[in-house]
């Protein structure tokens, strides 16, 4: 018993308490063991769309289908076996004579045979000739039996997976990444140092690498060398950072491999629909499939916003801090596309407690490109007329002609409904500052105003940002209004809609940030950075416009994820080129067959080998015959049939819209890719689980 006279739980007596400790204790020293094996890891070439780290290459064919199959291949490899035994057996044992000992006695002296020349010589002359007759029929049997190939299929992959299980030897210092040999051979041996120990202590992280290879490419480029290794030598790995400062992501929900600038999204299906390249594979997206846009279609619950978007927005953002992209993740309030910490900009309109905004004209000063965006965002999914976007332009010249910016939301709203007072003013501005030009641009934009043009619509729908709501919505605070014309630079965006009470106003505020995106992309000057636009539900947003911005994406080293619960979200005349504009297509588990059939057509045919076999009966003629089949038939049950194999070649879907909708499992999507390049991928079956 304890001084208390207690005892624990167990009937132990407890023991003295020991001491509190003066000092936290001390965090463990770093280890750069992971870093420098995600490093060295291997990353072979592959296909498109494969998950290149720790890949193991596949043939394009399955080799099953062109050799023999196993089980006739092992059977026959152990009757071979058995063959050559018997054989031996029968000659060593002379059941069939001595004939076959009639070589020896033509070639060798009496001498050494019967031993006159000594007892080892007779041995070593009968063994000797034992041996090769035996091997003879060892390789008469390997030959027959096919030893050689079932090595080649059981044996040699088991050895080389056991030899592969030991640690792998450190690479030599010239071919060792960790030791930076593209800075030592362009002289830069002190840097090389500095960056080689952060990497062995742990200090570095896989964004340091990518962040420090791209600014030493930059260095190069520029001829900065002296500076980028005096900010190397000074920082280490911290050098050359984001302007952020951030070096990482505060959470990371998916594997991301910035080497080869891929998140992998899940793994190929081990199924015969898949070629088997890909079989167990794992599956990758990256810039270079992103640059060809990517389309998500799946119900609520199907993984688009969990598996596929915010992995994605999660991958850019790591490209941002990198220096090699820009993105701009819009969803609706309260959807996980990441912590507030992984972006840089976090605009949630009609917040009053949001520190940025959105600039209603995308940042331009360009009365008419401004008024061609804002009528893309506010009628764009109306039918197409060009006089709203001249109207709109008519009105926002000559109010920034007067006042030297565009008008508010409130301010356009009252120009739109016809306000009289607001155009006598803004007329009275213009005649004291002699704009005339401007003045006939007024008058003829009133004019389609009262003969109910375009100008009713646009009043609607600009109304619908006009809330209370939307009260601290200011797009006009140039220091708070963000604009995708800031894409030039390695920033990180999350635009947050106002979806819950108001999903008009959200499409609208949708459309308006794919319109400037669409704008601002195609006329950056530096255009190394990839910019992307992450849209998490594109409802209501796909317009004719839209679909031929997306096209001309892959020039602008640009792209688009979008995400729709089904198709049908989209106006019917533009499902099918939206399926062919965007170059990456997903289906994910549990679509209609509807959306499956426009997936069925945008992913075409193929030919295949079909087999026909039919099994036609054998009559006997014989006495013999009937028996011998009459026998067959009690043993195997079944009558004696002789098989015929039909071989065809047919064209046929690759994935019908049945098999879409009702043979795809919970948690997997078809998804087929397509490189900038032109490279492209059949359709995929891939676990998004995995």
């Amino acid at each position: 018993m304890g001084a208390d006279g207690t005892r624990d739980a167990f009937g132990a007596v407890p023991g003295p308490v020991p001491p509190v400790p003066e000092h936290a204790p001390a965090p463990p020293r770093p280890d750069g063991t992971a870093f420098l094996a995600w490093l060295r890891a291997p990353r072979p070439e592959a296909a498109v769309g494969i998950w290149r780290l720790e890949h193991r290459t596949r043939p394009q064919q399955d080799p099953e289908l062109e050799l023999v199959p196993g089980r006739r291949l092992v059977t026959g490899a152990l009757l071979a076996l058995l063959v050559a035994w018997c054989v031996w057996s029968l000659l060593y044992n002379g059941y069939v004579g001595l004939w076959w000992l009639l070589p020896l006695e033509l070639v060798t002296p009496d001498s050494w045979r019967y031993g006159r020349a000594g007892a080892l010589t007779a041995a070593l002359v009968y063994y000797g000739y034992y041996a090769l007759i035996g091997g003879g029929l060892l390789v008469a049997a390997g030959r027959m039996g096919r030893w050689a190939e079932v090595w080649r299929r059981y044996g040699a992959p088991r050895v080389s997976g056991l030899r592969s299980t030991g640690p792998s030897p450190a690479p030599a210092p010239e071919d060792d990444p960790a030791q930076w040999p593209h800075l030592r051979a362009a002289g830069a041996d002190a840097a090389a140092d500095r960056l080689a120990s952060d990497a062995t202590t742990g200090l570095m992280r896989d964004t340091d690498h990518a962040r420090i290879t791209r600014a030493w490419h930059a260095a190069r480029t520029g001829r900065r060398i002296e500076a980028f290794t005096a900010a190397v030598r000074e920082r280490g790995a911290a050098a050359c950072a984001h302007p952020s400062g951030a070096r990482d992501l505060p959470a990371r929900v998916a594997r991301h491999d910035l080497l080869t600038h891929q998140v992998r999204l899940g793994t190929a299906a081990d199924t015969p629909k898949n070629p088997y390249a890909y079989r167990g594979a794992g599956v990758g997206i990256g810039p270079d499939l992103l640059g060809t846009s990517l389309l998500a279609v799946g119900p609520s619950g199907a993984g688009k916003t969990a598996r596929v978007i915010r992995p994605v927005a999660e991958a850019l953002c790591l490209q941002a801090l990198a220096g090699r992209a820009a993105v701009v993740a819009v969803g609706a309030a309260g959807t996980d596309l990441g912590p507030d910490g992984q972006y840089d900009i976090v605009i949630r309109i009609g917040h009053p407690d949001s520190a940025h905004d959105l600039d209603l004209y995308g940042g331009t000063t360009d009365p008419d490109e401004a008024a061609a965006v804002l009528a893309e965002a506010l009628t764009g999914d109306l039918a197409e007329d060009r006089r709203g976007a001249v109207m709109l332009s008519r009105l926002l010249g000559p109010f920034r002609a007067v006042h030297g910016r565009f008008p508010s939301v409130q301010e356009l709203r009252q120009l739109l409904d016809g306000d009289q007072p607001a155009l006598e003013a803004l007329r009275r501005e213009l005649d004291r500052a002699g704009h005339q030009g401007m003045r006939r641009d007024l008058d003829a934009a009133e004019r389609q105003i009262g003969a109910g043009g375009p100008g009713a619509a646009f009043a609607d729908r600009i109304a619908l940002l006009d809330r209370p709501a939307f009260a601290s919505f200011d797009p006009q605070n140039t220091g708070r209004a963000f604009s995708p014309r800031a894409l030039d630079h390695p920033v990180r965006v999350r635009i947050d809609l106002p979806e819950r009470g108001h999903p008009d106003a959200a499409r609208v505020l949708a459309r308006l940030v794919l319109a400037q995106f669409l704008a601002a992309v195609g006329q950056r000057e530096d255009r190394s950075l990839f910019a992307c636009l992450v849209l998490d539900d594109a409802t209501g947003t796909i317009t004719a416009e839209a679909v031929r911005g997306m096209q001309r994406l892959r020039s602008a080293h640009a792209g688009i994820a979008l995400a729709l619960r089904t198709l049908d979200d989209v106006d019917s005349p533009l499902r099918g080129p939206l399926l062919g504009a965007a170059g990456c297509r997903m289906a994910l588990s549990g679509i209609t067959p509807w959306d499956g059939k426009q997936f069925a057509e945008a992913w075409g045919t193929e030919w295949i080998e079909a087999r026909d076999i039919t099994d036609r009966q054998i009559i006997a003629e014989t006495a013999g015959g009937r028996a011998w089949h009459g026998l067959r038939r009690a043993i195997t049950g079944k009558a004696v049939t002789a098989r015929a194999v039909t071989v065809r070649h047919v064209e046929r879907e690759r994935w019908s819209a049945s098999d879409l909708a009702h043979a795809m499992p919970p948690g997997h999507a078809v998804v087929s890719l397509a490189t900038v390049a032109g490279e492209r991928t059949s359709p995929l079956l891939i676990d998004l689980r995995s």
